[in-house]
Order: C-alpha cells, then structure tokens, then sequence
C-alpha cells in the first residue's frame, strides 16, 4: 500500500492497479470488500481520510466499503455502479479511452445556441448510444452545444437525474462511462459542445450512502435549502466536501472532455466561506481544461450580477446564467399563465420590451412571491451571459400535465415567440422538441421503491392544490402518477413526427432562424448599443438589429392581429433617408406552416393580419 495523491475521492483504476481514497471521519478502519472474495484494509491518513494502492484490483473489480469491520456500502465516489445505487461499486480506467478529438478546442459563451435532452425520453433506446445516432440532426438543425440533463447514478431505471446520489458515475441505465466518452468523442466531431447539468445543492433520498460513510458531515444545519440541511461547504469538515465537488468538476472536464457545466439551483449552494464555492468551481474547470475553452452556467433566480463578475471585481467568474424573466413574460403574455410566481409579471409588449432590453427584469424591485426585493442591475453584463428559453425541462416538466408552450397557445403565436428567441442578443436555449412543436408532453416521472415512491406520487400531487385548476381533489388525482411507466413513456419524443404536418414546417422554420443567427452581419453584434427592443402598441414588439457594416434587421412581432405598425421609425438602425423596409423572413409563411402571412407591407407600414413575425431589412 502507498499513499494516495491528496486529490483523489473513490477508487482509479490504472494499468498498475487500483488506487482507493475514502473520506470517513467518524471510522477508525475502512476496508475494501471485493466481490467474489478478497478484501484489504486502507491505510489511516488522518483527518478522517483513508488510502492505499492494490495492485491485485485491477478494472472491472466490483466492491464495497467495510467500515470498523461492521457495516458495508458502495462507494459514494463510484466511477461507475452497473448494478444500481444499491448494488457494488466498480472500478474503472477513465483514462484508457482513445480520444478521436485532438483538434476540438471547446466552445465561447458567444457561441452557444443550446439544445437541452433528457437522454432517457430523447430517444427510443434512451442512452448515450442512442442519442449518439441523432448528432448529425442536430448539426443540421444549426445548434451548437447539446445540454445533458443529470447523468449521475440515479435510482431506478427512470429519473430527472436530480435524484442522483453517486456524483462521478455515469448512469448505467443510459450506458455508463465509457458510453458517455463515446458521446462526447462523437458530438466533437460533428462540431458540437457538449454541456452538462450537476448537481450541488442537494442528494437524492434513494441509494444516498454519503452520510452514512462521512457520519453525516456531508451536511450542515448552519444553513437550509428546500431539500433540509444544506450540503457542508462552510462548517466542520468542509474542506473534504469543497475537494469532493471540485474533483467532481474536474472529471467532467478532464476524463470525460465535457465543454461545460450547468449548475443545478445555485442559489441553494450556500457558502460563507471567503471564497465562495462557485468561484472555485469555475477555476477548476478552467483548469482542467488545460487550455480549452469552457463554460460555466448557474441557474440562478436571483438575478445576482456577481455571479458573472469575474474574481478580480468580487464576483465568482461564471460564464452564463439562465435568465428566465424572459419566460415568465412571454408565457403569461402568450398563454395568460397568472398562478405561482407568473403572478408578478404583467405579461404586456412593453414589459418584454423591458426584458429584452436588460436581459433580465427584475433589477431590485419587490417581487411579490417573496415578498422582498428581487435582482441586480444587468448594465454592462455581456449579453451572451443570459440564457434565455421559451420552454425548457422545469418549465415544461414543473406543470401538472408536462404541457410544452404550443399545447397552450397557437402555433402562429408558437411561431412567432420563436423568431424572438434566436434573434435576440442573448443566447437561446432550445428543450428537445420544440423545434418541430413536439406532441409528447414532458411529464415528472420516477422509479423509487413502493413507501417511497407512495409518498413521491402524493407530494406530488399535493404541491398544486395551490393552483386553481386543481384546487378540487379529484382534479389532483388526474395529474400522472410519476412511479407510472407510461408516465416515463408517454414522455419519450416522437421522431416520426418530424416530416409531417405540421412539425416539418416548424422545423423549416427553426432551422432558416438558425442559419440566419449564424451568417447575418447584423445577428453577430452583441454590443448592448447594437439593438434597440420596444413596445408598439399593446400587442406588438419590435427589435432592431444593427450590424457593423451598417446595414440592419428588423424584426416585428405581433401577438395580435388588427394592428398597424409603422416602421418609418426614427432609429440609426433602419433604412437611409427615402429608403423602405424590404421582408427577409415571415414566420406566417406557407413553407413554415402557416396562412400565408403575417401581414401586409405597404411603403413603410405593416398592416397585421394575425399572429406572427416578420423580419425586415432596409431594401
């Protein structure tokens, strides 16, 4: 046996052997059981840690951890558990993996245009593998970075993912590590990013073994998020739990070549420590990017601009947040939502306006559901830092029925809205499917054992009584039980779908917005003096977009008909002196499905006949 280097947690397997790193402060003798027989002692280092080499277990040994000769578990910092949480953890060799992608050098916030999944509904198969097969799709559709929701070991053979409870293991439900390394080889070499959604701020209740074998020092009662306890980031024992996370963040970033990390509710990552936690998050990844170019993404409610402040100005360096005042606005404005925290949004043109304007609303006011002051000013915050959706995974999935945005509202309103997203300055974010207006809803689904998942279905249930469409109890009893399989099935996209009407059409349509994004002049300015949002009217928005070279875009969306626009407007950004406004692009065109157009175009002025946008450019 040796000594372990110090920033090791859990078992690597090597060509020479195993090398074994356990936390556990509250034991005096740990000990590796192998399974089949064999079993070895790890040395003391002291501070609660544990170490030590074997040769004899080499890849593909299963085991678990004995703790003072009595009590065994998996082991929490498992590379990979291709039984399940409960079952024996097994030893692998991140590093045998031969690279194809020696010329990927990972991707710039500017760049991003996101397209998020859920590997186990994304496709028929529900893996690694299987989603693999629909890269060249999405290099077609024109996005750049594919966003994994959670892939840590979860329980069950269905999950959300933010029930995992083994940080560094690759579900085996979607094909485990090597598969995994395998989709991110492919992805970089169709010419995608990939981004990965972890989880910090809490454990799933199922298969966690962490506080067992840290004598519950993974979590600290200073501080409380909507889970219980928060995670120890600040109290006694901290500095394992702080290494713990940042190895996490490491492996991604190293042995598995991710291009970035979506920070699940990091507004629930309480720290009060001088350097906070997320500071730390974001040079690890730089680090371990040993010169590639990585993200770093907080979903975040706050609207808190230190967040994107780097170090040297008191912030913590992140490269993005999600921003999602602009969701909230469009879908009050568009679907007339008002229960829940839709309620502090008017839901009005002019309040977009405001919103595409500063990339996120609220900047200090008081925000009704909390009662207190909500948000920071957003001036001088580069505009690619705000990721903006129309729908993603909590927006959908967080409804009693997993209704997408178009099961809501019509399709020439759905059409039109998406216009807006990829023709803003800010970096949009797309949820599997709403590309070509999928018909499978996006619905809560879990596979818990039965007390558990009991309690999970009536939770569940309870959490909308608040809402009045289930404020009657037999209403409640409709939503989807989530222990259901066909809970989990009815979720799974239809590709079949796609070449039909009239998803062909929304999808022609995604993908010229997406090319647009990508090759018109004015669509790659991102200075916060290149664009100009506003209200014209109640039910119609306009945003100018200027390009370097002096020619610009004007897009016109109307979420009415019966207006009349004016576009002579008294704006750098449109035609010169006598010039008019010729149409690029008309979200109402047969070719995406729709009656043929948005409106009419006289001189200067548009006429609306019905829902929809039109882009415009100086003739």
């Amino acid at each position: 046996m040796s000594r372990v280097a110090e920033t090791l947690t859990g078992a690597v397997g090597t060509d020479g052997g195993t090398a074994f790193r356990i936390w556990a402060p509250e034991s005096r003798r740990v000990e590796i059981v192998v399974e089949g027989g064999g079993e070895f002692s790890l040395a003391a280092e002291g501070n609660g840690w544990f170490s030590g080499m074997n040769e004899e277990a080499g890849v593909g040994t299963r085991y678990r951890l004995r703790l003072d000769g009595e009590s065994t578990y998996p082991d929490p910092w498992s590379r990979s558990q291709p039984e399940g949480v409960h079952g024996p953890s097994e030893v692998v060799d991140l590093g045998a993996y031969e690279w194809q992608d020696s010329s990927w050098r990972g991707i710039r916030a500017a760049d991003l245009v996101i397209y998020e999944v859920h590997v186990g509904t994304a496709t028929e198969a529900g893996t690694f593998d299987g989603l693999r097969e629909r890269l060249p799709y999405l290099v077609d559709l024109g996005v750049t970075a594919v966003e994994l929701m959670p892939v840590s070991e979860f329980p069950g053979r269905r999950n959300w993912g933010y029930d995992g409870v083994y940080l560094f293991a690759p579900s085996s439900s979607y094909g485990g590590p090597r598969a995994l390394q395998r989709f991110v080889d492919a992805a970089h070499g169709h010419g995608l990013a990939v981004l990965l959604d972890v989880v910090y701020n809490h454990f799933g209740p199922e298969g966690n073994y962490l506080p067992a074998v840290t004598g519950g020092r993974i979590f600290t009662e200073r501080h409380h998020t909507p889970w219980g306890a928060a995670v120890n980031y600040d109290d006694a024992g901290s500095d394992a739990v702080r290494l713990m996370v940042l190895e996490n963040v490491r492996q991604w970033i190293r042995d598995y070549r991710i291009d970035g990390l979506r920070l699940d509710a990091a507004h629930a990552i309480v720290d009060d420590s001088h350097h906070h936690i997320l500071e730390e998050i974001a040079a690890a990844a730089r680090d371990a990017a040993a010169g590639r170019d990585v993200v770093v993404i907080a979903e975040d409610e706050r609207n808190e601009r230190r967040l994107l402040l780097p170090a040297a100005e008191g912030g913590y360096g992140l490269d993005g947040v999600w921003a999602d005042d602009a969701h909230h606005v469009i879908r009050r404005l568009t679907a007339g939502d008002s229960d829940g925290y839709y309620a502090a949004y008017e839901g009005t043109a002019h309040e977009l306006a405001a919103t595409l304007q500063r990339g996120w609303l609220y900047e200090g006011a008081h925000y009704e559901p909390t009662g207190e002051s909500r948000g920071t000013p957003a001036a001088g915050l580069p505009p690619e830092a705000f990721v903006h959706c129309i729908q993603n995974h909590d927006q959908v999935g967080n409804r009693a029925l997993g209704e997408r945005l178009h099961h809501d509202i019509g399709l020439d309103v759905y059409r039109a809205v998406s216009a807006l997203l990829l023709l803003t300055p800010y970096t949009p974010l797309l949820w599997m499917g709403q590309e070509w207006a999928a018909t499978s809803p996006f619905l809560y689904f879990t596979d818990h054992p039965e007390e558990l998942g009991r309690l999970v279905t009536e939770g569940r249930r309870d959490e909308f009584r608040r809402f009045a469409r289930f404020s009657d109890p037999a209403m409640r009893q409709q939503i989807p039980d989530p222990q259901a399989e066909d809970t989990f099935t009815r979720s799974r996209l239809r590709w079949d779908e796609i070449s039909g009407a009239p998803h062909a059409g929304v999808l022609a349509l995604y993908r010229d917005l997406l090319g647009l994004r990508r090759n018109h002049p004015a669509l790659q300015q991102r200075r916060r003096d290149t664009w100009r949002a506003a209200a014209a009217g109640d039910g119609v928005l306009t945003l100018h977009r200027a390009g370097a070279d002096g020619g610009s875009l004007l897009l016109v969306v109307a979420f009415s008909e019966g207006q009349v626009v004016a576009l002579d407007l008294d704006d750098t950004a449109g035609p010169a002196a006598g010039g008019r406004w010729r149409l690029l692009l008309d979200t109402e065109a047969e070719g995406y499905g729709g009656r043929g157009g948005a409106g009419t175009l006289k001189g200067n002025t548009l006429t609306v006949v019905g829902p929809g946008s039109v882009l415009l450019a100086p003739s």
